[in-house]
């Protein structure tokens, strides 16, 4: 039985078989993690302080940051970590990511984790951070994939369509594909897929639904709200469509609400982060989460910086357990979450009784057009340096940007910004800024980086 990764490299039965042989490493590791999801919470967070000591010892040696730390007062290198010691390790933020740059990253990467990609995220704070992850973190992203279609037990010879952020697609104009994706196809004969970019009007999102009439459908909370309000206003159908599938917002009430009263589906969500992979899935019985102990250690804190109980609200800090490229350790990814009871299902993995992520809003066009609004934090830190960003839409015509910079913007970088956001927003809007020092959470937690103040 595979503990997550037992050495400094991933298991010698996953790793030598990739990637030429990924069907059978997925298949093995799918079988570990179906054995795995029953254990104790015990037996698990046993297997998690292994990884964590193994993890930590790699930052501790091999990246900046922490070497130069007083990591002694942590833990001994010599001798097991405890979570005591663990719980004792500073908390990581956005902003001392933001700062510490190239430190973070590895200098002794093992070559057993494949290549190393770049990525960059705003997250839930909407503070852009750059992060590295390798091939290993790539194929355990695509194992979880892979898992919640397992868990959901998904007719895969079917149609599923996706509409989502995508920064190479044209709004509008949608592409296809004869198999789901890399997650599920390297193992499995799927059915055809489907994919338009999310930032296309809502009518032409629901006309091409009709079109395509899939039996799966991915998109953004704040999407499928707009979406479901079309389709009861105009009375257009969805046939064969059995499941929603949600991701990267709250999945509150409303959605699912909407959902079984639009299409008679069910929602299942799925909550992830670019820098930290899978974090948590929905229960294939339940409406809350399993957190994905085997790929991460998750912390739900309280104001007092202890576990919070059942039912408590707190702070997610999460540890992804296999990125030996940028070990993120104790990171404060921004938002807050309800820790739950044991489930009733019988697994083991910890619950989330549901997280409280940040909304957005939807952008809406002056003919009452509306759609999801998306401004990547690559797009606006090319521009500029930008450490924060917000976007208030007061009206049909105006919009309010609230920047946190390094300096004030130059009246070119204004006007270069005023340039892409009324192109990614389809309407040259007249967009004022105001520079700020901080930008504050709601009284829930939340971070909106896009408030709409449009009444529909």
């Amino acid at each position: 039985m595979y503990s997550f990764i037992p050495k400094t490299v991933v298991p010698e039965m996953i790793w030598p078989a990739l990637p030429g042989r990924q069907a059978s490493s997925m298949l093995a590791v799918q079988y570990q993690l179906a054995q795995s999801q029953w254990w104790s919470p015990e037996l698990l967070k046993q297997h998690q302080l292994k990884q964590l000591t193994i993890l930590l010892k790699h930052a501790c040696e091999t990246t900046p940051y922490y070497r130069n730390q007083n990591t002694a007062q942590w833990f001994s290198p010599e001798k097991p970590l405890t979570w005591d010691q663990w719980s004792r390790i500073p908390i990581l933020s956005r902003s001392d990511i933001q700062d510490a740059g190239e430190q973070l990253a590895s200098e002794n990467i093992p070559k057993q984790h494949g290549n190393v990609n770049q990525v960059q995220t705003s997250g839930s704070t909407g503070r852009p951070i750059t992060a590295y992850r390798t091939g290993i973190m790539e194929f355990f992203w695509r194992t979880c994939s892979l898992r919640e279609h397992l868990w959901h037990k998904r007719d895969l010879s079917t149609k599923f369509a996706a509409i989502r952020p995508e920064g190479d697609l044209e709004p509008g104009k949608g592409i296809s594909s004869p198999e789901w994706g890399a997650s599920i196809n390297t193992v499995f004969e799927t059915g055809p897929s489907v994919v338009l970019n999310s930032r296309t009007d809502i009518k032409t999102q629901a006309e091409w639904l009709v079109e395509n009439n899939p039996e799966y459908l991915l998109s953004l909370p704040s999407n499928i709200i707009a979406l479901c309000r079309h389709f009861q206003k105009t009375g257009q159908q969805l046939s064969n469509l059995r499941e929603v599938r949600t991701y990267g917002e709250v999945a509150g009430d409303e959605v699912r609400k909407l959902c079984q009263e639009t299409w008679g589906t069910r929602v299942t969500d799925i909550y992830s982060s670019t820098e930290a992979g899978h974090i948590a899935l929905q229960c294939p019985e339940h409406e809350h989460y399993h957190i994905l102990s085997e790929n991460i250690a998750v912390e739900i804190l309280n104001d007092k910086g202890e576990n919070c109980e059942p039912d408590e609200t707190g702070r997610v800090i999460v540890t992804p357990l296999h990125n030996f490229a940028m070990p993120l350790i104790r990171y404060a990814i921004g938002d807050y979450a309800v820790v739950g009871d044991p489930c009733s299902c019988g697994r083991g993995l910890p619950v989330l009784k549901c997280i409280l992520g940040r909304e957005r809003n939807m952008l809406t066009l002056p003919d009452r057009r509306q759609h999801y609004p998306s401004f990547p934090a690559e797009l606006w830190t090319e521009i500029a340096p930008i450490r924060q960003l917000q976007i208030i839409q007061r009206d049909s015509e105006n919009m309010i940007t609230r920047l946190v910079v390094e300096r004030p913007l130059e009246k070119t970088e204004e006007e270069k910004l005023v340039t892409m956001l009324q192109e990614r927003f389809d309407y040259p809007f007249h967009i004022s800024f105001e520079y700020i020092d901080k930008i504050e959470r709601s009284r829930s937690g939340k971070f909106e980086d896009f408030i709409s103040e449009v009444s529909n």
